[in-house]
């Protein structure tokens, strides 16, 4: 069977979910074990610390993404500088730890892979199909290194 030229993840039930942030996989960055991939990277947004750690003790994913876009605590004046950094630093080591969502990275061959998020034109496709797809590319990156350090 030849492999698909484009695979779209979204929502967590579709298939390849566990490319998704939200995925319940976890991850060691900066010395604290982080629920999702998705709690990490929203509370990058923030130097102070107290509201780093409220981001991290979220409950589910989608809190912790509520909390990072709340604007009344001020957003570290680099983010948008490093942002794709550290979601690549990110997603990196949810695949380097977990097998289960590596293996299906590594199995997707060199297929072209695309966020389907209708509302997020950076991180996703868009509505229109016109976004950046950043978390793509950024999993195409890691599947390669991942490839490469084998």
């Amino acid at each position: 069977m030849a492999e698909p030229d484009t695979i779209y993840f979204y929502a967590q039930p579709d298939p390849y979910g566990e490319f998704s942030n939200f995925a319940p996989f976890g991850v060691a960055m900066e010395c604290t074990y982080w629920p999702t991939v998705e709690h990490y990277f929203q509370a990058m947004k923030f130097h102070d610390d107290a509201y780093r750690e409220r981001i991290r003790s979220a409950t589910k994913p989608k809190d912790a993404k509520a909390l990072g876009q709340n604007r009344a605590v001020p957003l570290r004046a680099d983010w948008d500088d490093i942002k794709d950094a550290i979601m690549y630093d990110a997603v990196r080591k949810k695949f380097e730890t977990h097998p289960t969502p590596r293996d299906l990275l590594l199995g997707t061959g060199d297929a072209r892979i695309v966020e389907n998020a209708p509302a997020d034109y950076y991180w996703g496709c868009g509505q229109d199909g016109t976004g950046l797809n950043r978390l793509g590319e950024i999993l195409m990156q890691v599947r390669t290194d991942l490839r490469t350090n084998a």
